[in-house]
């Protein structure tokens, strides 16, 4: 079978790697570079840019295509999923109005109001100036701003933590209208975050183990946004701060939504639903949505997946996914982006990285590099994705340093991920030692 993924980074690379434990797959690759870790899993790469449709589509025909997978959520914005369900190719990746889940912060928190969904939060969605200063007020001093469009990851800022002052706040809206967005002004979470996946076919959402993503830059939980620099999942699918019932509620939220988006756009969704949950003293309430696969996240969840990735693929498309019995190791994951040195604000490029030997059980997967005669490039973007699989979060962890030790350059990670010390953070942030009755690690 001919499988085309969308996409050139990590993501990708471990979205073709898994596929191709399929003997019969062959993956062709569109990019916006060439990636070296697809390079070698792929029939063939071609540069073409996600917003030109005709020429993704003469690709398709060209090499009689029977699948597709969009990594990124730049094609979904651009309705690639629809150019290709147009000539009758198969697209795991819902289409642009479905999109609009992630693409629009506005749409899915207006959606949320429209059905009366479980787990909202008391927002405004704004496309000019008026009335901000007015809301900021009625939330006080604990709010989060988000840019409406995509922004990579970095979007979002929260006060107390990015922003000291409501000045601040309606500056950062300007900057926002200024770049030719709307925002969303939100009451800001206090409690356990944790990111639930699911695979959808329109009927079903099967979902995935929870991990906790980490955001920050650098260790500690300090600096800026990035797209993120690392994730975990526990041996158990849960996670030490979140219970069996909050996954359920958020599981809730997500098929609640995806019923009310389907309503709302007329259309089925295919593809994969990543809810960012916040589990706090009043429950389980949506911090936002994606219509794809997160990074690292991905890397994690296909690292655990002992169900054929093809076989899960072809039950989302045929819609039947409640007839597969899709299947985890029991086993914790840490994964841990290598990133140039001035990352995210101010990436070096065009220096070289240096990959030593690395422990057989951990994997590394390309995402921001190429190669030339000289070696692997940074390209100024997260770099290498490194994982590893165990019985213990911070044993994961550890096998994932050791690895690092190996990989020379101009780049920095975050060395906390996956430690005792920052989960235990985790818990004591949380107020759930005491709530709870969750043990410290």
């Amino acid at each position: 079978m001919n499988i085309l993924i969308i996409g050139s980074g990590a993501r990708e690379h471990i979205l073709a790697h898994s596929l191709k434990q399929n003997e019969t797959v062959r993956i062709f690759n569109i990019a916006t570079h060439i990636n070296p870790g697809l390079k070698p899993l792929c029939e063939n790469i071609s540069l073409i840019a996600f917003k030109d449709l005709s020429a993704i589509q003469d690709y398709a025909k060209a090499h009689k295509i029977s699948m597709a997978w969009i990594g990124p959520e730049a094609p979904l914005e651009m309705g690639v999923a629809d150019a290709l369900w147009d000539i009758n190719i198969p697209t795991i990746g819902p289409k642009k109005a479905l999109a609009q889940l992630e693409t629009s912060k506005g749409f899915t928190r207006e959606l949320q109001k429209k059905y009366q969904l479980p787990g909202a939060l008391n927002f405004r969605y704004f496309k000019n100036l008026e009335g901000a200063a007015e809301f900021l007020q009625v939330l006080g001093p604990e709010y989060v701003i988000k840019a409406d469009g995509l922004m990579g990851g970095k979007g979002v800022k929260l006060s107390g933590e990015h922003l000291a002052s409501h000045q601040e706040a309606l500056e950062y809206c300007q900057e926002i209208l200024d770049a030719g967005q709307g925002f969303v002004i939100e009451e800001k979470l206090i409690g356990a975050e944790f990111s639930l996946l699911c695979f959808a076919d329109g009927k079903t959402l099967a979902p995935m183990p929870i991990a906790h993503d980490h955001k920050r830059a650098f260790n500690e939980d300090l600096g800026p946004n990035t797209g993120g620099m690392g994730v975990y999942t526990a041996y158990d699918g849960l996670l030490p701060f979140v219970e069996q019932n909050e996954v359920l509620e958020a599981l809730n939220i997500s098929i609640d939504t995806i019923k009310a988006l389907q309503k709302e756009c007329n259309d089925r969704y295919i593809g994969i639903v990543y809810g960012s949950f916040m589990a706090t003293k009043n429950g389980v309430k949506l911090i936002e949505f994606n219509a794809r696969f997160g990074d690292p996240e991905v890397i994690n969840l296909l690292s655990l997946l002992e169900t054929d990735l093809l076989a899960i693929s072809q039950a989302m498309i045929d819609q039947a996914l409640d007839q597969i019995n899709i299947k985890f190791k029991p086993k914790a994951s840490v994964c841990k982006y290598i990133v140039p040195e001035g990352y995210p604000d101010h990436p070096i490029k065009n220096q070289y990285v240096v990959i030593g030997a690395l422990p057989k059980d951990v994997q590394c997967f390309y995402a921001s590099v190429t190669q030339d005669d000289q070696g692997l490039k940074l390209l100024g973007s997260r770099a290498l994705a490194l994982v590893a699989l165990a019985d213990s979060i911070p044993e994961a962890s550890a096998l994932v340093e050791a690895a690092i030790k190996n990989i020379h350059g101009p780049v920095f990670h975050r060395s906390d991920i996956g430690t005792s010390a920052l989960i235990n953070q985790r818990i004591s942030h949380s107020n759930l030692v005491a709530a709870k009755g969750f043990a410290l690690l």
